[in-house]
């Protein structure tokens, strides 16, 4: 299993005592399957999501990603495992604004020290058919253009597993459906492992299994 999460609980400190989100989730997903989660605003999503990318810690249980427990590595060995092994694409892509597109992508392998990097992010632009906006600002480019620089830059790393939290949901029907169609045909051709968050049942139908997030816990949609 490429990612295994194991009881696990999250709760969040209010003035009126411990409010818990999470109520011991459990999940298994194989290398190359595709799951999305789906559930009502403020059930959790984005918290368990969170936690599967290494960006806050379980109150109680464990999520393993290819192996490893993210609660159990150092800060910057988690830093490292979070760059080398993970891919995560946002609602509102969270490109850096003063850096190309072209930029934004070889970024994460030049943090690295990956001395390919810039040969490696044009590839993946070109794969996601933005070779020619290479050198293009965010600004310069449509929301659709920074949602695919935001999956090629998510992409290039070769991660072990890919999370998008509402890939398209920024984005007019259209626009939104092309991203999607283009997420899924490069998550195909790598072989990747895709865990995403949405509230389109269309999408959620695209994967291998739907999930809904309920009362804190998953079950089958």
């Amino acid at each position: 299993m490429i990612l295994e999460v194991d009881s696990v609980h999250k709760s969040f400190a209010s003035p009126s005592g411990p409010i818990e989100v999470l109520r011991g989730v459990d999940l298994h997903v194989a290398q190359g399957e595709t799951v999305a989660i789906v559930g009502e605003s403020g059930s959790g999503k984005s918290t368990l999501l969170s936690l599967l990318a290494g960006l806050d810690v379980p109150t109680r249980g464990s999520v393993r990603v290819d192996g490893a427990d993210l609660a159990e590595l150092a800060e910057a060995d988690l830093a490292r495992f979070r760059a080398r092994r993970l891919g995560i694409v946002f609602q509102q892509f969270h490109l850096m604004s003063g850096l190309t597109a072209l930029e934004n992508v070889s970024l994460p392998l030049e943090l690295q020290g990956e001395a390919s990097a810039e040969m490696r992010a044009r590839e993946a632009l070109e794969h996601v058919g933005l070779a020619k906006r290479a050198d293009h600002l965010p600004s310069r480019l449509s929301g659709g253009e920074c949602q695919r620089v935001a999956i090629a830059r998510a992409l290039v790393v070769e991660p072990a597993l890919l999370l998008a939290d509402e890939p398209s949901g920024s984005l007019d029907a259209r626009t939104g459906a092309a991203v999607d169609r283009l997420l899924f045909e490069l998550v195909e051709r790598r072989g990747a492992t895709l865990v995403l968050v949405t509230h389109s049942d269309r999408l959620a139908k695209s994967c291998d299994r739907a999930l809904a997030l309920v009362d804190g816990a998953l079950s089958v949609a």
